[in-house]
């Protein structure tokens, strides 16, 4: 019953995410039409690092870690009117630090602009212009932090499609701009006009969750106590993931860094890479782990260890066994989906071989990314946020080494198997801290899962090679390619009796 559980809750996650990325990809590839990989999408992105990192402080990030475990245990032990309190008061507080952080972002934009794109002082030009961007799109924290505050809130009710779908209101804003506002401005105009339409899809995205919250019988208001217990937890859990998310930035950053000391177009290339492999992974690894959070916090605070552990192991076996084949279509077939993607406008082919270069090598860490995701989440719902913070610091050093040694030989592809290589450590060390932990959680089960899912995913991806050459028309060869490869895949998976695939297609019939 678990199983099916978590399998309708990460479908309809998984449903929400696939509408809002297929947006996503659109507004990406007009991005790379009007804009390629030259200076100004470089300074755009290296912009629009900067919000997206208090985005993670404030938002999905820690505070999510902090806040969903919280709340969980209010809903299952408090009675709804103190429960209610403390979504206020969570609210007003977040707001208000929210409100200040923007002000100070708009403040210092210059001195954040230098730290993130360090590279760009070569250029004074470039580097303005990241600052002039960074400036604009500084409010974009307010409304996105709310947003992801709403997002928590509706996953733990088991509410998933709205805040899965949500996200993709700032690829309707962007696109629409590019679409419609674009075309009759010039120069940095058009960069900059982007950039407004970012605070635009922010605040979309918090405004269509909203109703959703209010038919589900609760709704958020101002209420100012900065001593109720709730907060003072909440404070208390964030302080150890704050430190485990300055590791994650500090990463960040020094692929940022590196990645504008190697070649014009390396910021953007990476970029570019990252969302292409976000797509498997936010449909299926991140959804997966969007609900195991809330149903292992649940158990957690009913005192069900066999529950938590069930929803670990399932959720570890079932990503791997989609994204697997989903790396290995990618480290196959990756150039042919770049280009058919982004090459167009001033996008240019050189720009196709950077990107795959580094998709290629991310792809490598896709079951990895979203394992260390569940894993963490697995400690998070106990709230025990040190644990994270700590494998993630081995995993930080392991990648900066790793940086420094291959981004001269690899170029934006070294930088990226650092990600992937230190993923998989950082996942290993926490998998050994839970078994320290919890005792057994059926390692042996998912092992011999993933070994399944391993043979039908070199199958994949020897039909996707072939099924690519079938025409030299991209828009024949790409889609073939994945159609033809997602069923050998079934057929496989069907022959070798992955308990998961059975799994996913009765829900799929439900």
């Amino acid at each position: 019953m678990e199983h099916k559980t978590l399998i309708k809750n990460a479908g309809k996650t998984s449903f929400g995410t696939m509408l809002s990325r297929i947006l996503g990809y659109i507004r990406d590839m007009l991005v790379a039409y009007f804009f390629g990989t030259g200076a100004f999408a470089d300074a755009f992105y290296a912009a629009f690092k900067i919000p997206n990192l208090f985005r993670r402080i404030f938002g999905e990030g820690s505070f999510s870690a902090a806040f969903v475990p919280v709340f969980s245990e209010y809903l299952h032990t408090k009675d709804k009117s103190e429960t209610q309190k403390f979504l206020n008061i969570v609210f007003t507080a977040l707001f208000i630090t929210l409100f200040v952080v923007s002000i100070l972002g708009v403040f210092f934009a210059p001195a954040l602009a230098k730290i993130i794109a360090w590279g760009f002082t070569n250029d004074p030009e470039k580097m303005q212009l990241t600052i002039d961007l960074t400036r604009l799109m500084f409010p974009f924290i307010l409304f996105i932090c709310l947003a992801a505050f709403l997002l928590a809130i509706l996953n733990t009710l088991h509410s998933f499609f709205i805040p899965a779908f949500a996200p993709s209101m700032l690829s309707f804003s962007e696109i629409f701009y590019m679409l419609a506002v674009a075309p009759v401005l010039v120069s940095e105009s058009q960069i900059k006009g982007l950039a407004v339409s970012v605070i635009l899809g922010g605040a979309l995205h918090f405004f269509i969750q909203y109703p959703k919250l209010k038919s589900l019988g609760w709704h958020l208001k101002f209420m100012l106590d900065l001593k109720h217990p709730g907060i003072k937890k909440i404070a208390i859990l964030m302080l150890p993931s704050l430190v485990g998310l300055s590791v994650d930035q500090i990463n960040a950053f020094v692929d940022n860094i590196c990645a504008t000391l190697i070649s014009s177009g390396a910021v953007s290339a990476l970029y570019y890479s990252n969302r292409v492999m976000q797509l498997p992974l936010a449909i299926f690894g991140l959804a997966f782990a969007a609900v195991s959070l809330p149903a292992m916090s649940k158990a957690y605070a009913q005192k069900d260890m066999a529950a938590l552990k069930n929803s670990l192991n399932y959720s570890v076996r079932f990503i791997n066994f989609a994204l697997l084949p989903a790396a290995a279509g990618l480290m196959t077939v990756g150039l042919p989906i770049i280009k058919f993607l982004f090459e167009h406008g001033r996008f240019s082919y050189a720009g196709s071989i950077m990107t795959n270069n580094a998709l290629f090598y991310y792809s490598l860490g896709l079951p990895a990314y979203a394992a260390a995701k569940i894993f963490a989440n697995a400690f998070y719902s106990f709230q025990d946020t040190k644990t994270p913070v700590k494998t993630a610091i081995w995993a930080m050093i392991l990648h900066i080494v790793l940086c420094m040694i291959l981004m001269r030989p690899m170029g934006v592809g070294g930088l990226a198997l650092a990600t992937a290589v230190s993923s998989y450590f950082n996942f290993m060390l926490l998998a050994i801290y839970l078994r320290k932990r919890i005792g057994r959680f059926g390692l042996r089960l998912i092992i011999f899962s993933s070994c399944k899912s391993f043979i039908s995913s070199i199958i994949t991806a020897i039909v996707a090679w072939n099924a690519c050459k079938v025409s030299d028309n991209l828009f024949i060869s790409v889609p073939a390619a994945i159609v033809l490869s997602l069923a050998a895949f079934v057929v496989s998976s069907y022959i070798l009796r992955s308990e998961e695939l059975k799994t996913f297609k009765n829900a799929f019939v439900r």
